[in-house]
Formats: structure tokens, sequence, C-alpha cells
């Protein structure tokens, strides 16, 4: 009798322990948060401090995570110990997790916040089966940074708008002593970058996204042809010397001091810039290769997600519906070079934005996610390691596209 009432008083404390913890782990909000460089650090900062003062009851514990180190530590945290919060991509990138009952379902919650309306634009790429994954947060736009006296020093008229324009501005560049473009190959999503543009120039958006499904071999001529097109700038010597010796980061500053003219790049790195660098940058449409083909534009768009074993579910939609108000969505977009996901946002008033906002609204051949977002992980590894290769030595371009196609067959099951 005396250890069965010992027993019973051992239980009667757990289950009060359990309660207790319950209780306190309801009130704390766990967020973890991928960023580069300081401003997109700050700007998440204050927009979690915002969240805090608005909802007193809840402590916020944010981690934040380099973006490189965040992409190798996210699955570990999704399958064993997840936060609350997490930010991520759209796309491809979220049906990777969405798919294996990784990432809590948002449906409802997109229903109940008028998300339908109001992320219209960006509801495909916020679902896999017919479901919601993601809380869309900013999407951006891609193009060709520049610097603008360097353009006027060698006598380049205006921002080139066709490839023969491009090439020829490429040309007068190199003649002067200033490398053409910039590209931090070390950073392998850089490279793919110059793959999808050329891709989408070339090929257009609609055999773009076929590639990306696996349904085109990478032996395909038209795959050969957009590799053919870059080998012909890099045997012209238009990028910068040993470009996979650089990250992003180390890339940039050619283009601060003057030694490259031009860089492919997302809009976000634009806050990045140093304050008298800011008024020579200039920023154009990546250049028409074939006028025939429709225009396409990359327009990543990132979000936050909440994860399937977040223990503060509760609290986690709070702030997912907090970040998703108008005011919110405008001021990260500010923050991180972007533009509002949210439709209700105001218009940007970065005129670099702005810029990109016209080149998104007027991609008639339609919107793609970026190269790694677009298909699965495992193939677009595989794609940026031969991308690398293939910069490292362009004569190379059968034995990259043989070995990628054995890749396909491998990762897709193709015969």
């Amino acid at each position: 009798m005396k250890k069965m009432m010992r027993m019973t008083v051992i239980a009667g404390c757990l289950a009060a322990s359990a309660a207790w913890s319950a209780a306190a782990l309801a009130g704390t909000l766990a967020v973890n948060i991928a960023y580069k460089g300081a401003v997109q650090r700050t700007v998440w900062q204050s927009t979690v401090d915002e969240f805090k003062k608005a909802n007193p009851d809840v402590d916020v514990k944010v981690s934040f995570i380099e973006e490189e180190a965040y992409k190798v530590q996210l699955p570990g945290w999704l399958s064993t110990q997840a936060p609350d919060i997490i930010n991520w991509h759209n796309g491809e990138r979220m049906a990777f997790y969405a798919s294996r009952g990784l990432l809590e379902d948002l449906s409802e919650d997109w229903k109940k916040n008028g998300w339908d309306s109001t992320y219209a634009s960006t509801k495909e790429a916020s679902s896999w089966q017919g479901k919601q994954y993601s809380a869309p947060t900013v999407y951006y736009s891609w193009g060709m940074f520049y610097r603008k006296d360097l353009f006027k020093k060698v006598g380049i008229a205006g921002e080139p708008k066709s490839w023969d324009e491009f090439l020829e501005a490429c040309k007068k560049l190199k003649a002067a002593g200033i490398a053409p473009i910039a590209v931090g190959g070390r950073d392998a999503w850089t490279l793919a970058g110059w793959f999808d543009y050329l891709d989408l120039r070339i090929n257009g958006n609609a055999f773009h996204q076929q590639l990306m499904a696996g349904d085109v071999a990478y032996t395909d001529p038209r795959v050969k042809k957009v590799y053919t097109a870059w080998k012909s700038l890099i045997d012209n010597k238009y990028f910068i010397d040993n470009a996979l010796s650089y990250d992003l980061d180390g890339a940039q500053p050619f283009l601060f001091q003057g030694k490259a003219a031009m860089m492919l790049m997302g809009t976000f790195i634009a806050k990045g810039f140093p304050a008298k660098l800011a008024p020579e940058m200039g920023y154009f449409q990546f250049p028409i290769i074939d006028a025939n083909v429709p225009t396409a534009e990359e327009g990543p768009t990132e979000s936050i997600h909440i994860p399937a074993k977040a223990r503060n579910k509760t609290d986690a939609r709070r702030f997912i519906a907090f970040v998703g108000t108008p005011a919110i969505s405008a001021k990260l977009a500010d923050g991180l070079g972007s533009l509002p996901a949210n439709s209700k946002s105001p218009a940007p008033a970065d005129p670099i934005s702005r810029i990109g906002f016209e080149i998104l609204s007027n991609a008639k051949g339609g919107i793609s996610q970026f190269y790694d977002r677009d298909m699965t992980k495992e193939m677009a590894d595989e794609g940026m390691k031969g991308m690398q290769k293939f910069i490292s030595d362009p004569s190379k371009i059968d034995d990259v596209l043989n070995e990628l196609e054995q890749s396909r067959k491998r990762i897709y099951k193709k015969s």
C-alpha cells in the first residue's frame, strides 16, 4: 500500500512538473533566423522587438545563424528539437520539407488572415499538394548591378538592353583594364544565377521549368547552347580572374573598388553598399538574347514557417500573422532590399527596388524562383558542382553535361 502511495505521489509530481513545463513553454517563442550581413540581422531584430512590444506576454528567444551554416543545420532542427519559427524559401525548397511532414500546414492561417488575396501572386510557390506551408515575407528581383561612373568613363552610352549591346559594353570595359563582371563562384549559387538567366533568355521559362523538373536531358542541345554562350564570356575574360576563389562577400569589393563594373545579383545586396558609393550604383534588366523568347525573370520569394515539431504553435501563429501585416511586410522589404510580398504594403521608396518591381511586373514569360529553389535539392547540388567544374575548365562542357545527365537519371529515376 505504501509503495502504491509513493508511486501515486511521484506520478502526481511528474504530472505537475510536465504541466508547469508546458505552461512555461507556452509563453516562450523560439525563432531561428538565417541572415546575410549585419543589415539583414538588424532588420529582423527590429521586427522581433516590435512583436515583443505588441505581445509582452511572449518571451521571444531569437537565434541568428549565417545563411550558409543555417542551410546545413536546418534539417537537423526540423527532424529533432525544432524551433517555433524559421525563415526559409518558397518553391521546391519549401516543398522538400513539407512533403516530409516537417512543416506545419498553414492553410487555415491563410484563410483567417485573408492571405488568399493579399498573397495571391505567391500562393502557388507557398503551396504543396494544394495546402499552404509558408507565410511569404518578401520577394526580390535579379538583374545587373553596375557602376555608372565606370560606364561613363569608358564611353558606354546607356544600360545594355540587347545581348549585342551587353557584349560591346564588356569589350569596352576590358579594353580599359576594368573587369566587366564580378562573380563569387566559391558560392556556387552565384553561378546558378548566370545559368538561369542564360537559359531563360535563350530557351524560355517553359523549357527552363521542364529542366528544373528533371524532364529534359542535360545532353539536350538546348542546354549545351546555354553553356556555350556562357563559355564565350569566360573565353573573352569578361569575368574577374580566379572567380572560384571568392564568395559573394569577397567579390563585391571588386565593384566597390572600381576593379569590376557589373555583377548579376539579387536586389538584396543593395542595402550593403557603402553609403558614398550608392549614388554610383545602377541596376538594369538582364539583356535580351532572343527577342522571340518571352521575357522571364528571377523573382525568389522568402518566407517564414512553423515547423511541424514546434512546441509553441499558438504564439508562432501570432508571430506569422504579425509579420504578415502590410506595415511589417513593408519594413522588412525595405531593410532587406526587397519587395513586400503583401500586396497591401506601400510601394518601395528605394530606387533599385522600384526598378526591380518594374522588371518583375513586366515579366511576360513568367517568374522563376531560382535554380536551387525550383528543383530538388540533390539535383541542384549536383548541378552547381558541375557549374564550378565548368568555370574551372570551360573546355569540359561535354564532360560536365554527361555527368549531370547521369545524375538526373539517378535522382529522377529516368531511363
